[in-house]
């Protein structure tokens, strides 16, 4: 006997199973909603990333590298 997974929707907290459609949503419409809250800043991740696989290769704060390119400004 296996048991079912059961959660709450995230903008409802109606009671959403594995097997619904928009799971884990209840409905397209709470997709939608949590969507936004994202898009407008409404979620936030709240501690920087400290992996240093991630980290690996990106530039010590206040150091930028070059493209290598001249300026439009150099350029006659």
């Amino acid at each position: 006997m296996s048991k079912q997974v059961v959660l709450r929707c995230p903008s409802c907290k109606t009671l959403v199973t594995v097997e619904d459609e928009y799971f884990p949503f209840c409905s397209d419409r709470c997709r939608l909603i949590d969507l936004g809250r994202w898009a407008s800043g409404g979620y936030r991740i709240s501690s920087p990333v400290l992996d240093p696989e991630v980290l690996e290769g990106l530039n010590p704060p206040g150091q930028n590298q070059g493209s290598g390119r001249k300026d439009d400004d150099d350029r006659s």
